[in-house]
């Protein structure tokens, strides 16, 4: 038996022992950062060079850009290292930062894509009070509050589970650390505050969520209501890449940590894992930048 004092470091989970394998792990995350680093750094660069851009929608894309670009910072990286030198060795605080930054960095990320149907549900049903609704300090007052909300929430679920007595070893099952898998360390009946935090949580991302879905069931009766097919298709192009967005990120986390037990296994925790913290930031400068003219326009302007 151990506990939290004397431990000074984790083992992450490998995604293989064979070292060939361990190679293709390594350069298939190379390439998925990279991607991810460039898709999300040409977001940014463009939306902040381009007046034309300087409007909600973009502000908060540029916002959800920079998130991704930190959420996919906190794991790829270290899990690459550890697949180059052959190593699942974390330390005690190194493991502390990553939940931390994780639960920030996700839970903002989170509350940003709430914040963005709102401003894509006022910009569609409400669109002759969309300069009211959505001035550019509320939109700096709403970014911060999705910022704030994610650093709060981080703060609280780390401080809670590393106060945590640790008595069943130092094995991580994930390749990054993460709640679930610490408080599976914790000792017998401690683990209960924490579990409380994270029902309390959960009810917050469910609300949420809600909220999304009713948007959408707005947005989607006014654009029916458009009468030329060139307007809905237009309304329809500005709102499906955010909705793409949220259906993946919300699919893969509900199925991550709502799963039954019973199909619970290591490697399906690993696959699932890498859907929610490793595809999304590679993927969603490609889902906005696809259908999105304004914004292709704005990056060939800025290519000499």
């Amino acid at each position: 038996m151990s506990n939290s004092s004397s431990i000074t470091q984790f083992l992450l989970l490998a995604f293989t022992d064979t070292r060939e394998l361990q190679l293709l792990h390594f350069w298939l995350f190379l390439g998925i950062y990279l991607a991810a680093l460039l898709g999300n750094g040409l977001i940014i660069t463009t939306i902040a060079c381009d007046q034309h851009l300087h409007t909600p929608r973009y502000f908060f894309l540029l916002n959800l850009s920079l998130l991704d670009l930190g959420s996919i910072s906190i794991t790829v990286p270290k899990s690459m290292a550890s697949s180059l030198w052959d190593t699942s060795v974390i330390s005690f605080a190194g493991c502390a930062a990553q939940v931390f930054f994780v639960c920030f960095l996700f839970g903002a990320e989170y509350s940003l894509l709430t914040i963005m149907s709102y401003d894509r549900y006022v910009a569609i049903c409400k669109p002759l009070h969309y300069g009211t609704l959505l001035g550019s300090r509320t939109c700096v007052h709403m970014a911060a509050a999705a910022w704030a909300t994610g650093f709060l929430t981080a703060l609280l679920h780390t401080a809670n589970t590393f106060s945590l007595p640790l008595c069943h070893g130092n094995t991580v099952d994930q390749f990054f650390c993460e709640i679930p898998q610490i408080l599976k360390l914790s000792c017998s009946n401690s683990y209960l505050s924490e579990l409380g935090l994270l029902v309390v949580t959960l009810l917050a991302v469910f609300g949420c969520f809600i909220f999304i879905l009713f948007s959408y069931v707005q947005i989607l009766r006014a654009v029916l209501r458009i009468p030329s097919e060139q307007g809905r298709h237009k309304a329809f192009s500005t709102c499906l890449p955010h909705l793409a967005v949220v259906s993946l990120y919300v699919s893969t986390g509900m199925f991550a940590y709502l799963k039954p037990p019973s199909i619970s296994s290591p490697s399906l925790d690993l696959v699932v894992s890498v859907l929610y913290s490793v595809v999304p930031p590679a993927v969603n400068p490609l889902i906005y930048s696809m259908r999105n003219q304004e914004l292709k326009d704005a990056l060939w302007k800025l290519i000499p």
